[in-house]
């Protein structure tokens, strides 16, 4: 077995399995949350911003789309892996180190969470390094290990609402209603943006050339994410007031920076992919006459709905497949011009050609004949 599938498959034994006991930890919790209507309710109104979120997550991440496996795991791994393992270290450290409410919220809760959730991360910088391309992977993988997290979150914190035991108000349908207002209408985007800040820092070590960045990306992005996630938490211990001032002053500004740095990322991806498959044509690996069709996200859709409508699905599969070959390329080729490609890169340049060549001829673009079998 080959250094890459072997690599390959412990990731995926150790997140499964991890996430497998997270599911078990998080079920008890839940069960003891409250009665089991209290508990679908909640999850019900726990899902509404679920996917919204992924579908925008999804969006960006359109040049090179993520293995679906892996967007599904982060996903699984922050709703239970992350959830559970925030718990048993927050109760653990607490029996040991005795802390005030205030204390835990506002400093164990972002230290432990975002090292939870930061912790898939690493496993997939370890383990599967070649799929992280730069910034906009890091925050698409943060995105979601955080949307799965709050996803379980709020269903705890809409359980306690309802039943009263969450100390801000009688309960019943008032609390629930105002929980699922605050946390799933008006703030969704809090704990995926608070990891987006290991997101970025994942982002940058993967794509810098020097080693000192490489090393400390990582841990400045953990420390933004924790401050970040420390003062969210801590505006609450002053009131309405407090959250309000952090809410407008703090959150929604780093929001519109957060998409404004995600929305950039993506257009600087579109500008390098076109200047490294030039390159690529430039040394006969590819057509240059194709990049075009694959660089534009516009001219890809027009490309496999042209074949769609002249060659049947069967068509609009291979100028898909031959897309995301040359895309794929296009990244490995940047990287390996930046001096930061994988050590393998030999071979997966081989096999990405490789694939372009036997694919090539049975994909034709608007202008061209889709060859018939």
């Amino acid at each position: 077995m080959s250094g890459r599938r072997l690599d390959s498959l412990t990731f995926t034994v150790v997140v499964t399995v991890t996430v497998v006991v997270g599911a078990l930890v998080m079920l008890a919790v839940l069960a003891l949350a409250g009665a089991p209507r209290v508990t679908f309710v909640a999850t019900l109104l726990a899902a509404v911003p679920v996917v919204p979120l992924v579908v925008a997550y999804l969006w960006l991440d359109r040049y090179e789309p993520e293995p679906t496996g892996l967007l599904v795991h982060a996903l699984l791994w922050g709703a239970f892996a992350a959830t559970a393992m925030a718990i048993v270290v927050g109760g653990l450290g607490g029996i040991f180190v005795p802390v005030t409410g205030h204390v835990s919220l506002a400093i164990v809760a972002p230290v432990t969470e975002e090292a939870a959730k930061g912790l898939f991360l690493l496993l997939l910088l370890w383990w599967r390094r070649h799929e992280l391309d730069g910034v906009l992977d890091g925050i698409v993988y943060a995105g979601l290990l955080g949307i799965g997290f709050a996803f379980t979150e709020n269903i705890l914190y809409l359980s306690a609402a309802y039943n009263g035991t969450d100390g801000m108000g009688p309960g019943g349908v008032e609390g629930i209603t105002t929980t699922f207002l605050v946390r799933c209408v008006f703030s969704p985007f809090a704990h995926p943006l608070f990891t987006t800040g290991i997101g970025i820092g994942i982002g940058i070590a993967v794509a810098s050339r020097s080693r000192w960045v490489r090393m400390l990306a990582p841990v400045a992005g953990y420390a933004l994410a924790v401050i970040a996630h420390g003062i969210w938490n801590a505006s609450t211990i002053f009131g309405t007031g407090g959250f309000a001032v952090v809410y407008a002053v703090l959150m929604l500004p780093a929001v519109g920076a957060v998409t404004a740095l995600a929305l950039w990322a993506r257009r600087a991806e579109a500008t390098m992919l076109t200047a490294s498959l030039q390159d690529a044509a430039r040394r006969g690996m590819i057509p240059a006459t194709d990049i075009g069709w694959v660089v534009d996200l516009r001219s890809r859709r027009a490309a496999r709905a042209h074949a769609e409508r002249t060659g049947g699905k069967a068509a609009a599969r291979a100028v898909a497949d031959y897309q995301q070959a040359l895309i794929e390329l296009g990244f490995l080729h940047h990287r390996l011009l930046r001096g930061t490609a994988p050590d393998d890169w030999q071979a997966r340049g081989a096999a990405h050609v490789e694939r372009i060549r036997q694919a090539r001829p049975h994909v034709a673009f608007p202008g061209q004949v889709v060859p018939t079998a």
